[in-house]
């Protein structure tokens, strides 16, 4: 069953939504960081007959709205940690040069990759692991050239990307196809 089957089935059986059970949770004092699952688990069968798949899914929901949300410089941050740490100058150098390009580059951080934003379009993404950073640009129509290939599958967004062994490796090649991507967004 999806989660969202499980909401359904809760506001069949119970005539609420998640915002009807977020505010009665507030009235219970069940809300904040130190709610645990058997209190709201034994609330919502008693109150409202659920059982422990349902409330767990009400709980899912209390949970995630006490969890404090990730700054976009966190979640940059979360990027560059760890075994990854080492690549944080080369994408430094990477945004910094983007953002002599024009003052309207912004950062999107995901989970996974950082994109690099002209107002609301992507222009370029990267993304690192341990061993490697993998640039990608959106150049509709161009040639991939030696430095890059198709995106292909990698990550939709881009029609490009360059698969970066050594931070040496970002040269004025490569930086000229954030210039032309960017001028294309």
């Amino acid at each position: 069953m999806s989660f969202q089957a499980y909401l359904d089935t809760i506001r069949e059986k119970t005539g609420k939504g998640p915002d009807d059970f977020r505010a009665l949770a507030a009235e219970r004092g069940l809300v904040g960081p130190g709610v645990k699952a058997g209190d709201v688990v034994t609330w919502l069968a008693t109150d409202f007959g659920l059982g422990r798949g349902h409330a767990m899914a009400i709980y899912s929901i209390l949970k995630a709205d006490a969890a404090p949300r990730p700054t976009a410089a966190d979640r940059v941050d979360a990027q560059f940690s760890g075994a990854k740490a080492h690549w944080r100058p080369a994408f430094d150098a990477i945004v910094a040069h983007a953002r002599t390009l024009g003052d309207d580059v912004e950062l999107a951080p995901t989970d996974s990759y950082v994109s690099l934003v002209r107002g609301d379009r992507k222009f370029a993404i990267v993304a690192v692991t341990a061993k490697r950073l993998d640039l990608g640009v959106k150049l509709k129509g161009a040639d991939p050239g030696a430095r890059f290939e198709p995106a292909g599958s990698w990550n939709s967004m881009v029609t490009h990307r360059a698969r970066i062994a050594d931070p040496a490796e970002i040269d004025a090649d490569l930086l000229a196809r954030i210039d032309q991507a960017y001028s294309e967004a």
